[in-house]
């Protein structure tokens, strides 16, 4: 009688392997860093106006941060390290710009020290440029430089221009009449939740027509419908939480937000295609970088930034 041959001891473990559930370490690393992310996120906007643009300064020179590295994966040398001062100094410029002068102890004080970040704002906006080039002048020239100074001055600008500037316009919006009004910034949350919510669910279930196939194979026409929907449900609903708010504002910004979230998710799609990455970064274990996270913002608060500012809403 022959006894059946042992298995190798790689057969073994490819076998145990086979009966453990997979990715159940990459889904509770999503689970926990996703819920610890939500609560400093909600948190950090509701406690006050300081730790809200604390959080979101810290937030947009992570992204363009991101943005920077894998501008290198080109090999370009953009000045990451000037770069992220100058988009400290523009957020937070702009932010004490913003900020509740007139409520503050002492704000006369506060006020003059507001508006005299002005001059710092559009200093930093025009000599962006000289202050790159100098640097390029000083480095020049590199050895094994496959591009010219003029591209990593590019690549700089344009990081401040992508991320930056639309990163500072959420100083924009959360300021209301009345001050810092973290209920501005919650509704603009929700209903980019709900863009993503209600796309991969129609995605999932009717999806058949592709949005954007080279870009983005997973985005459909029927999820895109079905975001903006539940978008301007939640645009609708927000009625409970800002009712000073005009209907007609909310769903205008529920439309902003499913046209122009879309748009700005596609553009890090094809961002990330063209450096050859699968994430911004790894800040966020089984979610990828910050810029994976906010990219619709980068699109989206621009154009509420400008309906704001024509309209006063």
């Amino acid at each position: 009688m022959t006894t059946p041959a042992t298995p190798p001891p790689a057969a073994t473990e490819s076998a145990d392997a086979q009966k453990k559930p997979p990715g159940m370490s990459n889904m509770w690393q999503r689970i926990i860093s996703g819920v610890v992310g939500a609560v400093l996120l909600l948190g950090s906007i509701w406690y006050s106006g300081w730790t809200f643009g604390l959080f979101f300064g810290l937030v947009q020179a992570r992204m363009l941060w991101e943005f920077y590295r894998m501008m290198k994966e080109l090999n370009y040398k953009p000045a990451a390290v000037i770069g992220v001062v100058m988009s400290l100094v523009l957020f937070f410029s702009l932010f004490l710009i913003r900020i509740d002068a007139h409520r503050a102890p002492g704000s006369r004080d506060m006020q003059e020290l507001a508006w005299s970040y002005i001059p710092v704002f559009l200093a930093v906006c025009f000599l962006a440029p000289i202050i790159l080039l100098l640097r390029e002048m000083y480095w020049w020239p590199r050895e094994k430089q496959p591009f010219s100074p003029f591209p990593n001055v590019g690549v700089a600008l344009l990081g401040l221009f992508y991320v930056t500037l639309p990163m500072s316009g959420l100083n924009v919006l959360a300021f209301g009449p009345e001050g810092y009004d973290y209920r501005r910034i919650f509704g603009l949350l929700f209903m980019v939740w709900a863009a993503d919510t209600g796309a991969y669910i129609a995605g999932k279930n009717f999806g058949r027509n592709k949005l954007a196939l080279s870009i983005s194979p997973g985005k459909t026409w029927e999820g895109w419908i079905g975001g903006t929907l539940l978008t301007l449900a939640v645009g609708w609903a927000l009625g409970y939480l800002i009712p000073e708010m005009p209907l007609i504002t909310r769903l205008v910004a529920a439309l902003v937000v499913s046209v122009f979230g879309v748009l700005g998710d596609l553009a890090e799609s094809m961002l990330k295609r063209s450096v050859g990455v699968k994430d911004s970064g790894r800040i966020m274990p089984g979610h990828g970088g910050l810029l994976d996270r906010f990219d619709a913002f980068l699109f989206v608060v621009p154009v509420l930034v400008v309906l704001q500012l024509l309209f006063g809403t």
